[in-house]
C-alpha cells in the first residue's frame, strides 16, 4: 500500500475513470451509488462484480456484468432474488460464483495474504462445492477435518462509502464499516473511499482509534452519495424510490424492458455528477431522509 502523505481527493468522474471493462469490483456496503452510478454512465462492459442485493441488480440491468460473486442476490419489495441477477443468470447471460458470506470472506483474505487459497468449514455438507467446482473439498493434513479451500478472490478496485474521510484519506465510519468492506479493502489493488463529508486531518487525529481505513487510494466527496441506499448517522433507506428500481425490473423480467431502460436513464446515465443526481431526486425529498 503507498503510504504517502498526499491528496487524495478525486471527483466522482475521475474516480470512475479507474473501472475499464473486463476488472473485477467489489462493493461494500452502505453502497456508494455515486460511483456505481458513474459506472453505468459510461458503459462499462465485462465486469466481474462482488457484491449483493439492489445495486448489483442495477449493474446487471445495465449491462455491465460478466461474473457475479455474491452471497445474496434479493432485494424485498416482493423479489426474495433481485429481477434482472435472476433473469441474466436463468438465461446463462451472467456467470454466477456460488458462495455465502464465509466463503467470500475466506477468498478476500486470501487474496489480502497472497496465498494459494484459504480453508473454511462453512459449506461443509452442503451443495456449495457441487455448484462451484472452484471451492475444493479436502482432508486437513493436520486433524483430519473435512474443510473448503477457497481461491482467492481479487479485485482490482474496491468501492466503498463511509462517514467522512481527511484529504490524505484517513476513513472514519460512524458505527463501523460494513463488516466485509474492510476484507473487499484488504484485498483489492486499489480502494476508493466516496464520504459524506471530508473533515481536516486535525479532527481525524483527535480521535484515530475511530480510523478505519489508512491512507485509501482515493476520496470522493459525495453527499447523499449512497442514495437511494442508506448512510449510518445520515440518512435512511429511500424506499419509495427503490421501489420504482423494483416495479421496472420486474416489467423487464417479464419481457418490458422499457420501464427498466427509462428509470436507468434518468437515475444513472443522464445525471453527469452526483449533484446533478441531487437535483433530480430534490431536497425536500432527501431532507425527509434524515436520520433521527
Amino acid at each position: 500500500m503507498n503510504m504517502e502523505r498526499r491528496e487524495r481527493i478525486i471527483d466522482e468522474t475521475a474516480a470512475a475513470a479507474w473501472i475499464e471493462s473486463g476488472m473485477t469490483i467489489a462493493i461494500g456496503q452502505p453502497t456508494p451509488m455515486a460511483l456505481v452510478r458513474q459506472i453505468i454512465r459510461r458503459g462499462v462492459k465485462d465486469l466481474t462484480v462482488v457484491d449483493a442485493g439492489f445495486s448489483l441488480d442495477m449493474l446487471v440491468a445495465a449491462g455491465a456484468v460478466k461474473k457475479v460473486v455474491s452471497y445474496y442476490a434479493g432485494g424485498g419489495f416482493g423479489h426474495p432474488v433481485t429481477p434482472a441477477f435472476r433473469r441474466a443468470a436463468e438465461r446463462g447471460e451472467i456467470e454466477v460464483w456460488e458462495c455465502e458470506e464465509g466463503i467470500l470472506c475466506a477468498g478476500l483474505q486470501a487474496a489480502a495474504q497472497a496465498l494459494p487459497f484459504l480453508p473454511w468449514r462453512g459449506g461443509v455438507g452442503t451443495s456449495i462445492p457441487e455448484v462451484n467446482p472452484e471451492l475444493k473439498v479436502f482432508k486437513d493434513p493436520l486433524r483430519g477435518e473435512t474443510l473448503i479451500a477457497v481461491p482467492p478472490i481479487k479485485p482490482d478496485v474496491a468501492l466503498l462509502h463511509a462517514a467522512h474521510s481527511d484529504a490524505y484519506g484517513n476513513v472514519q465510519h460512524l458505527g463501523g464499516p460494513g463488516w466485509i468492506d474492510l476484507f473487499m479493502q484488504r484485498a483489492a489493488d486499489r480502494t476508493i473511499v466516496q464520504v459524506e463529508q471530508v473533515v481536516s486531518n486535525e479532527q481525524v487525529r483527535a480521535d484515530p482509534w475511530k480510523t478505519t481505513i489508512a491512507a485509501a487510494d482515493a476520496i470522493v466527496r459525495a453527499p447523499y452519495g449512497a442514495h437511494p441506499f442508506y448512510s449510518r448517522g445520515f440518512y435512511v433507506q429511500d424506499n419509495e424510490n427503490l421501489k420504482l428500481y423494483s416495479a421496472a425490473a420486474g416489467q423487464a423480467a417479464a419481457g418490458d424492458r422499457a420501464a427498466l431502460d427509462g428509470w436507468l436513464d434518468r437515475y444513472c446515465r443522464k445525471p453527469a455528477t452526483n449533484a446533478d443526481y441531487l437535483e433530480l431526486i430534490g431536497i425536500k425529498r432527501l431532507l425527509a431522509l434524515h436520520e433521527y
